[in-house]
């Protein structure tokens, strides 16, 4: 008896899992079932919100369902990251998000409400969004070398604009000063228009910020170019040498948006929300679109991303302890 009690647990374990694995997957063969709901953690009209709703239009027609772009801002996008996590892990709520909230914010708050890698299933990196080095086109100092030798001689002096404390453009700051030994006056904005606007308007000297945001502005010669933090030259401005190749390494800050859903999403239905993503980034004309915005077009597989993220997050948090910094 007690072997056969032993192979009749063993059975009724195996078959639990059989069942399970059968309803994954009829799960994931009539998803989506309804409204898919793409969170935004950051106010309609900006880059990541433009990147949201172009895909939703696209995958309509992939899904056979309505694809609605939610914009929750707040706390640097922890609002709308918190609201994903507590979501019902079916995959009818996607998070589509920049890196900060996954990878930088985690290591200077010590009461996020969510985990990383605990709390959300990596499905695809999105798009790559590189960070530009620039200053008004009237300013003396033609590449990052020329910018730096000018903070060597006025050390702290130099105004020198971010997006915020803690935003990337914030840490590609730090990595700069770091690998050039020098120190500017860092003056934090509450996202980059009030930034740009002082920047053209000669409050501040320089900033760094996402290639698309500044694509049409130097184009069209309103700011000129001094560097990209990144190990690459990005396809949206092929012609702006990186600040690795001027000399300064350790300057890597590449801003990314990654697709996440809720943790126990099941891996089925991740993988279909995988390759409808993938399908519409791999359109010509959404990628068109994505490249003239200044974000290229990064499809990953969902280890790709989670390794990614797990690697940014040790990195980032390093840099934000190492230069002691703390949100506001």
């Amino acid at each position: 008896m007690p072997i056969n009690r032993h192979f009749g647990r063993l059975a009724a374990a195996v078959f639990a899992v059989f069942a399970a694995g059968l309803a994954c997957d009829a799960q994931a063969q009539s998803y989506p079932t309804r409204i898919v709901r793409l969170v935004v953690a950051f106010p309609a009209g900006g880059p990541t919100d433009f990147v949201a709703r172009l895909l939703a239009d696209k995958l309509k027609t992939i899904f056979g369902q309505t694809v609605l772009v939610e914009n929750k801002p707040g706390a640097n996008g922890v609002l709308g990251g918190d609201y994903v996590a507590k979501s019902e892990p079916d995959g009818h709520t996607l998070w589509l998000t920049t890196a900060g909230a996954v990878v930088i914010t985690p290591g200077m708050r010590a009461d996020m409400p969510y985990q990383t890698l605990r709390d959300f299933a990596p499905v695809t990196q999105v798009v790559r969004n590189t960070t530009i080095l620039v200053v008004r086109p009237d300013h003396p100092a033609a590449d990052a070398k020329a910018f730096v030798a000018m903070a060597k001689a006025k050390p702290a002096a130099i105004p020198f604009a971010s997006t915020g404390v803690g935003s990337m453009p914030h840490l590609a700051l730090e990595l700069l000063q770091a690998s050039a030994g020098v120190k500017f006056l860092h003056v934090p904005y509450r996202g980059a228009a009030p930034a740009m606007t002082d920047l053209l308007g000669g409050t501040v000297q320089a900033v760094f910020l996402d290639a698309g945001a500044l694509a049409g502005h130097i184009q069209g010669g309103r700011m000129r170019p001094l560097g990209a933090a990144s190990d690459y030259r990005t396809e949206v401005l092929p012609t702006v040498p990186t600040l690795l190749e001027q000399g300064f390494a350790g300057t890597h800050a590449e801003n990314w948006y990654g697709l996440l859903a809720p943790a126990r999403t099941p891996p089925a239905v991740v993988a279909k929300i995988h390759d409808a993503f993938t399908t519409a980034l791999n359109d010509g004309e959404v990628r068109r679109k994505l490249l003239e915005s200044g974000a290229v077009p990064a499809p990953s597989s969902p280890d790709e991303l989670g390794k990614l993220m797990q690697s940014e997050l040790t990195r980032w948090s390093r840099v934000v302890k190492e230069h002691a910094i703390k949100e506001e």
